[in-house]
């Protein structure tokens, strides 16, 4: 009942009408009124720099790779951590690259700086590139770089030599080892004790 007499009050309350009228009026101010100042602008003088002791920069007209330009590039990133690019120029240079996220065996560390053995997310990388010498020679590189380092294969790259010889053999010594004396015990005093 008392929660009838309630809502009955504030049903009233809200359907009286009201006697307030939003009527804000903004106040009206004087416009402020300042002296004029008695002193006039100041001016300034341009200051002299000494001339520098170095000549202007000189640029090469003559740039041979003012004309390169690319003319392709492709970027892809994906969510699992792979991506993909490349680049092509004008003048034929080449580049392109993938790298995937693996699981391989590395060094991990705790937080306290505890080192252990064990399975960690790595970068594999692979890719190539491929450019013209201004002799006019032409280069590929093609490389990977994974759990087992980084391996770099190309025609230009040296070789090591390889050594075909046979490894020296020890000799062998033949002799009769001698033989340790048996022991026989003492009691300290200098007798033997049998």
């Amino acid at each position: 009942m008392k929660l009838f007499v309630v809502a009955a009050f504030l049903a009233i309350a809200a359907a009286a009408p009201s006697s307030y009228k939003p009527e804000y009026k903004a106040p009206s101010y004087p416009e402020p009124s300042y002296p004029t100042s008695s002193y006039s602008a100041p001016s300034y003088s341009t200051p002299a720099y000494p001339t520098a002791a170095y000549p202007a920069p000189s640029y090469n007209k003559d740039n041979k790779y003012a004309d390169i330009t690319i003319v392709s590039q492709s970027d892809v990133r994906n969510l699992d951590g792979s991506s993909q690019w490349s680049f092509a120029q004008s003048d034929y240079t080449t580049r392109e690259e993938s790298q995937v996220q693996k699981k391989m065996q590395g060094v991990t560390y705790d937080s306290y700086g505890k080192q252990s053995y064990g399975e960690v997310l790595g970068n594999t990388n692979k890719g190539s590139s491929y450019w013209v010498s201004p002799e006019g020679q032409k280069f590929t590189l093609t490389w990977a770089a994974d759990e087992a380092g980084f391996q770099p294969k190309g025609d230009h790259l040296p070789v090591a030599p390889v050594h075909e010889y046979e490894l020296p053999v020890a000799p062998v010594h033949e002799y009769e080892l001698p033989v340790a004396p048996v022991h026989i015990p003492f009691n300290g005093k200098g007798y033997k004790i049998y």
